[in-house]
């Protein structure tokens, strides 16, 4: 990838954060309060319906439901591509921002995180998708849902694999916000 492709690819990964920034936290952490609290706390099955809702995004309508899901997950995925490019590209320190905790960090967690946040990402969207517009049976449904939420690992594993995930793309945002213009100017 030649330098001028790698800035742009930088450039999109800061302009898509931003954007996806909100939606994607609302997601991601209503998503694990639900697997959490369900999973450790016995949440009451309404009170879940109520996270479940906000982590669909059916605030905006039942109509808009799938695509709520489409357009946070296709974010998500989309951060994924362009970040994994950059650190693909960026071998060594840049000199234009000084290295700092949160972008050593966010460059840590990124590499780990990636394939379960793909993973994660890609089945909610199938399974949304799919449930809303291809008439996707429960029993279809269900294997994606086994797979966005961890569930293969078993009833014990499952709630962790899903605070672990949650925990490393809450990272990824906040530390990703740290580096943004946005935080730098008010800095200055």
């Amino acid at each position: 990838m030649s330098q001028n492709a790698s800035i742009n690819v930088r450039k999109l990964h800061r302009k898509i954060a931003p954007i996806i920034l909100l939606p994607l936290l609302l997601t991601v952490l209503t998503g694990v309060i639900y697997r959490l609290g369900r999973s450790w706390f016995g949440m009451p099955e309404d009170v879940g319906k109520i996270f479940m809702g906000l982590h669909e995004g059916k605030f905006l309508g039942k109509g808009l439901v799938p695509f709520y899901v489409l357009l946070v997950g296709l974010g998500l995925i989309g951060m994924i591509i362009t970040g994994l490019s950059i650190l693909k590209v960026q071998r060594k320190p840049s000199k234009a921002f000084p290295k700092t905790e949160a972008r050593g960090f966010h460059r840590f967690v990124a590499p780990l995180a990636f394939l379960p946040l793909l993973t994660s990402a890609v089945t909610g969207i199938a399974y949304r998708l799919g449930r809303a517009w291809f008439s996707l049976s429960r029993e279809q449904g269900a294997v994606l849902l086994k797979i966005h939420q961890g569930a293969y690992l078993g009833s014990t594993l499952k709630p962790i694999y899903v605070l672990l995930l949650g925990v490393s793309l809450v990272s990824l945002l906040v530390t990703g916000f740290q580096m943004t213009s946005l935080l730098r100017k008010a800095k200055a």
